[in-house]
């Protein structure tokens, strides 16, 4: 990930939810992807509200580096509670291939970052929280959220996004940020790598990668397009099959196996099983 940064331009991290996304994302040409909290509760049904646990955090990490060769990002929405939860968190996520993690300073239950009825943690006990992700990591990348944009405004959030670099944050996202100037305002005042979050139906307009790659900023992310796009396309082909009957009408929408198995690699997966059983004959 610091090879990357240093690099690139600008990194286009595509929201990801589970191994196929992510590899269907690494294929396309990304060079990193975004494991979202949104999306990642999203698939499982659940709200994002930061009821999902570490262990589930970990088990999908572990199953999505395992598929790609790019790096992963990760969020880990408040750090799974304290300093000392943090420290552990932080292990258990860089060993389960991580290759960095972002952390908020929302309290629980913590909310969509542009959503109203937020609380934020004191600046204190993020920096706390950041510094205990340092002293635990290896050799990860550390993101500093800061939600204060909504609840104390921009000079706040600018504050704490200082704070937070000096309590040793490698990059600085700030959330829901309203327009350009604002944008502008954050890369001119916060001198370490931004994150830009282009998410959908929030309080960001939509803003293209390169005028944020003109604005100053290092990592754009996109967490949950690809999600929204998936229950979309579901709902309108299970509609498809209740209403038709057939799914005839809409296979042009439809990866086909030849496609599928290609990218899942299904033929090695065979080869070798013949080979292993061919020792046995």
């Amino acid at each position: 990930m610091r090879k990357l940064i240093d690099e690139l331009d600008i990194i286009v991290a595509p929201g990801v939810f589970n191994p196929i996304s992510a590899l269907i994302a690494e294929r396309t040409g990304f060079k990193a992807v975004y494991l979202s909290g949104a999306g990642l509760t999203g698939s499982l049904a659940l709200p994002d509200l930061g009821i999902i646990t570490l262990d589930e955090v970990s088990y999908f990490v572990k199953e999505i580096s395992s598929k790609i060769s790019i790096p992963l990002i990760v969020d880990a929405d408040t750090g799974f509670g304290e300093a000392l939860n943090v420290v552990r968190a932080t292990r258990i996520l860089e060993d389960s291939g991580a290759a960095a993690i972002q952390i908020e300073d929302q309290v629980l239950p913590k909310k969509c970052g542009h959503l109203k009825g937020k609380q934020l943690v004191s600046p204190e006990d993020m920096a706390m929280k950041i510094k205990a992700a340092i002293k635990a990591r290896r050799n990860m990348l550390i993101i500093a959220r800061t939600d204060a944009r909504s609840v104390e405004g921009l000079d706040s959030a600018i504050e704490r996004a200082r704070q937070y670099v000096k309590a040793g944050a490698d990059i600085i996202f700030p959330e829901a940020l309203e327009d350009e100037n604002e944008f502008r305002e954050f890369a001119k005042k916060v001198d370490v790598p931004l994150l830009a979050n282009m998410t959908e139906f929030g309080r960001t307009p939509y803003y293209t990668v390169d005028e944020f790659r003109r604005w100053g900023y290092k990592i754009v992310i996109f967490p949950v397009t690809a999600f929204r796009a998936c229950l979309k396309t579901m709902e309108q082909v299970y509609k498809e099959l209740m209403v038709e009957g057939t799914q005839r009408n809409i296979l042009d929408k439809l990866m086909t196996r030849k496609e599928f198995y290609e990218m899942i690699k299904y033929r090695e997966y065979e080869e070798l099983d013949e080979a292993l059983s061919a020792e046995f004959k």
